[in-house]
């Protein structure tokens, strides 16, 4: 098994750079019938939740307007490896609806992933909450108010509502807030992302992260982030720092390299875990389907800080009727 990560390693350090030379008209990493077969299946399905989620709307503020919405179905392959532990399989369906109603800026949402149900931060730094943990028990129901007010100028506010879709009904509140400064007149930026939530059944929770960074090229993006977080079921502060350099190969690949440090409590500070990451991500296929390779090594106080490799290889393919494209992993 270390073999094949000192290979992810090779791959995503020397040969996934050189990617970044491929024609900008080619989409596809798939052979022809490959294609064909992929974009079938890709648009039965997502006509299917572009007709439902407009359906949807189209019941709650009884006319159809015009506009393309962000709701999708993510079906998600993961494969963990971490040395001194069990592999790991997961296979899981992720689905989102966001939908406009009568009233200006009131969204209803649909969503079977809150971020509340995405663990702690090392769970989330790694990118390693498995799918099962966000079961369909986490799907909540609600409404959300936007601001609609600009980042750059004022505090971006948004607050919601609504259940959790189990029995009994778990009922939610949540507020967050974004603001985004220029730092003097050069190209350094800060930015804020802040959210405040309460559950019935989970207590409290919230999560504070900054982010300072600034773009190197048109390729480098440079970025410092600090992260806090507390929830109640778990009853302690966490934090991380991790310094981050993303790097565009390509129109259809990027890779983020990643030093990071992850901790808890403020009056006993303890470091739980540091690790340098490469984060390589794939378009394979029109913006629809993604290959994610992700070498990991870490330094954690469960081992001593002893060194301890680990791996993640994961596919995802979106069903969605938009596509907003993120070219940063």
């Amino acid at each position: 098994m270390t073999r094949m990560i000192a290979a992810s390693v090779l791959a995503v350090l020397v040969v996934a750079p050189t990617m970044a030379e491929e024609r900008p008209d080619k989409d596809t990493d798939l052979p022809e019938w490959g294609e064909e077969r992929a974009d079938r299946i890709h648009d039965h399905v997502a006509r299917w939740v572009t007709s439902t989620s407009r359906n949807l709307d189209g019941f709650i503020s009884r006319e159809y307007p015009d506009y393309d919405n962000t709701s999708y179905l993510r079906l998600r392959y993961t494969y963990d490896w971490e040395e001194g532990q069990a592999n790991d399989h997961d296979l899981g369906v992720r689905f989102r609806l966001d939908l406009p109603t009568t009233e200006e800026r009131l969204r209803l949402i649909i969503e079977s992933e809150p971020e509340e149900a995405r663990g702690t931060l090392a769970d989330q730094g790694t990118g390693r909450v498995p799918d099962d943990q966000a079961s369909t028990s986490d799907t909540v129901l609600g409404l959300d108010r936007l601001s609609g007010r600009d980042r750059r100028e004022q505090w971006n506010f948004r607050t919601g509502a609504g259940v959790r879709l189990r029995l009994p009904l778990d009922p939610y509140a949540r507020v967050t807030a974004e603001r985004l400064w220029d730092v003097g007149t050069g190209p350094w930026q800060l930015g804020s992302d802040n959210r405040a939530s309460w559950f019935n059944n989970r207590g409290y929770s919230a999560r504070s992260r900054w982010d300072f960074g600034r773009p190197v090229d048109e390729k480098l993006h440079l970025r410092f982030v600090t992260t806090f977080q507390w929830q109640e079921e778990e009853d302690t502060l966490e934090f991380a720092e991790s310094a981050e350099l993303h790097q565009i190969l390509s129109n259809r690949s990027a890779i983020r390299y990643s030093a990071v440090m992850i901790g808890n409590s403020l009056s006993d500070p303890r470091i739980n875990d540091y690790y340098i990451q490469a984060y390589y991500r794939r378009d394979i296929h029109r913006d629809r389907v993604f290959l994610d390779l992700i070498p990991e090594l870490h330094f954690p106080r469960r081992a001593d800080y002893d060194p301890r490799w680990a791996f993640t290889l994961r596919f995802e393919l979106y069903f969605r009727g938009l596509i907003q494209r993120a070219y940063h992993p």
